[in-house]
């Protein structure tokens, strides 16, 4: 009887400090501020108290506001990284994948100009036999977004309900989708407050940011895309590095196998920038006939999520196996699987004419004479936003027919007259900033008049280990 009186006294008494510290009488925010400001880790509890409290609008933005510029300036241990990645994940709904057979492999990239690894890369590797069920977003200032480049295809849905998400994965081991709001809403609050407070350039919150979106949806592995250069995020190889090791980290503890290869984005991957222009690409690409480049990329990441997916022993076999589907036709009849599945017209993949086309393409000529030296690739992709192919605001329409394709990359030869883009843009927008897009593009090009090499693609990998491989 004395046993259990104690036993319920203890429980009544954690519930007690339960509610207190809900409450905030047991932490107070100003101190868990001052304390990462002056460089002292937190635990995980505190970084739920702030998160969470934010999140139900108890802390105000100020104060949390304080706390990111605390994190921006002090860094973040692996472990405060970790807990509050967990926390983004779990503030909202997650998805269940246990109903679709297989190991399901993700992937992400940190994002950049002509990006269209996940058009090309998706549907090569569910033709392997390795579901992908992913969720995308849209784009936001230079870079582009894969949910706005599905939809410049006539009927392609990109919303759905968690038990359609899984049951269209199920139906074709495949579906790209775009996040809902009920997802992670700790991140999408967050990031907002990140973009005012010129905070988004830290390396513990960029990655809590991303792998808590990942670990929010149950697929078994994961494959980053860590961009490094000019038109990227990571513009220092030695950052990008850095990131995907802090993200690999987050996954592996997570019980997520995880990969991240660190790619160059010096200049723009493939030839097309733009909406409904990409879209071609990836179509020509899994039919064999798109650039080298982008191809050889999607390729590499491929061959690690086979390998990641159980389909081969290595990577190096998957990449070669995956050049097998592309050849023989299966990657591009998986692709107009996926864009029939999500209610698209697949008659796309054979008439490329039905997608939304520019009525106005300006050729812009080359004013001197060399070899290709280095391509601005965040002058293109702002080029490209001038144009209505991207928004510079969340709330800036998309015009899908609108880009531009690049006839020059670093390495060509160019005489004076030849092209070196094609733009492709409304009437109206065009007369607005004519001078303002083909002056950046202009200025985005630069020259030799000795041979210049094309650039490295991959810079190297992190595995799951944490070991980092340069090359």
């Amino acid at each position: 009887m004395i046993t259990w009186s104690l036993l319920n006294y203890c429980l009544v008494l954690k519930r007690i400090i339960d509610i207190l510290a809900v409450r905030g009488f047991t932490m107070r925010t100003c101190d868990l501020i001052l304390k990462k400001r002056d460089g002292q880790s937190l635990n995980a509890d505190e970084i739920d108290f702030l998160i969470t409290g934010y999140l139900k609008g108890v802390i105000p933005d100020y104060q949390v506001a304080a706390f990111l510029m605390a994190i921006y300036f002090r860094g973040m241990s692996d472990q405060e990284i970790y807990a509050l990645t967990r926390v983004i994940a779990e503030s909202g709904e997650n998805v269940s994948l246990e109903g679709i057979p297989g190991i399901k492999i993700d992937k992400h990239s940190t994002g950049g100009v002509g990006d269209t690894t996940t058009l090309v890369l998706t549907p090569l590797v569910a033709a392997a036999g390795v579901p992908v069920a992913k969720l995308s977003g849209r784009g936001l200032g230079h870079t582009g977004g894969t949910i706005d480049k599905l939809e410049s295809i006539e009927g392609f849905k990109t919303g759905f309900s968690k038990i359609d998400f899984v049951e269209k994965a199920k139906k074709v081991g495949l579906i790209v989708a775009a996040q809902s709001p009920d997802l992670v809403p700790a991140d999408q609050k967050l990031y907002a407050l990140r973009d005012v407070t010129v905070t988004v350039e830290s390396i513990p919150l960029i990655a809590a940011s991303i792998m808590g979106k990942k670990l929010a949806i149950g697929n078994d592995a994961l494959v980053l895309d860590v961009k490094t250069g000019a038109g990227a995020f990571m513009k220092e190889q030695k950052q990008a590095f850095n990131l995907a090791r802090v993200m690999t980290a987050i996954g592996q503890k997570a019980g997520r196998a995880t990969v991240a290869v660190i790619s160059r984005m010096d200049q723009p991957l493939g030839k097309a920038i733009g909406n409904s222009l990409e879209i071609k690409e990836a179509i020509l690409t899994l039919k064999g006939q798109g650039p080298r480049d982008l191809e050889e990329l999607c390729l590499l990441l491929g061959g690690w999520m086979l390998y990641l997916g159980g389909k081969t022993i290595d990577p190096g076999e998957g990449k070669k196996d995956l050049a097998r589907l592309i050849k023989n036709g299966a990657a591009i009849n998986k692709f107009r699987d996926m864009v029939e599945n999500q209610g698209g017209n697949k008659s796309i993949v054979d008439n490329l004419a039905l997608l939304p086309a520019a009525r106005l393409r300006v050729a812009l000529k080359s004013e001197q004479k060399g070899y290709i030296s280095s391509l601005d690739a965040q002058k293109v992709g702002s080029a490209a936003v001038m144009l209505g192919a991207g928004r510079r605001i969340k709330s800036d329409p998309i015009d899908p027919a609108t880009g531009i394709i690049l006839e020059k990359k670093i390495g060509d030869y160019v005489q004076v007259g030849e092209t070196l883009a094609v733009i492709h843009a409304s009437d109206a927008t065009f007369r607005d900033v004519d001078h303002l897009v083909t002056g950046l593009i202009k200025s985005a090009y630069h020259y030799s008049n000795k041979t210049v090499p094309a650039p490295p693609l991959i810079s190297g990998w992190v595995d799951r280990k944490g070991n980092s491989i340069y090359f």
